[in-house]
């Protein structure tokens, strides 16, 4: 009785963490209509990030925050150009907000993807 028990307990878990697997699974290569513009998405949000950092530590050194032009000139960092995305930053005293515009021609990829002071990212 006890290995059965056992048995039907591992059979459970087993079948929840594949359940969870997937719909993680999912959520990454549901990223527009084709596997290029889900690895375009992806490299798109490190770049974010990344620039979002850029801009961390040069408000940390200068007291406010940069341009996008300011960053790529200031040699923190070297934001790529990507085909099908253009990137901008919107800075007040507060805070900043980096958006990159989609212009490609897949249908399902996001059309601006971005990301604040907080580090928060937001597509739409």
């Amino acid at each position: 009785m006890g290995r059965t028990l056992g048995l039907i307990s591992v059979v459970i878990v087993v079948g929840i963490g594949s359940y969870v697997y997937t719909r993680q699974a999912q959520s990454v290569t549901s990223i527009g209509s084709n596997p290029e513009t889900t690895v375009d998405v992806l490299a798109v949000r490190n770049d974010l990030m990344a620039i979002a950092n850029a801009e961390r530590r040069y408000w940390a050194t200068n007291a406010r925050y940069a341009s996008l032009d300011e960053v790529r000139t200031s040699g923190d960092i070297e934001v790529p150009n990507r085909e099908a995305f253009t990137y901008s930053v919107e800075t007040s005293d507060t805070g900043f907000r980096i958006v990159a515009s989609y212009s490609g021609s897949d249908p399902g990829a996001p059309k601006r993807i971005s990301v604040d002071d907080a580090m928060r990212m937001t597509t739409e």
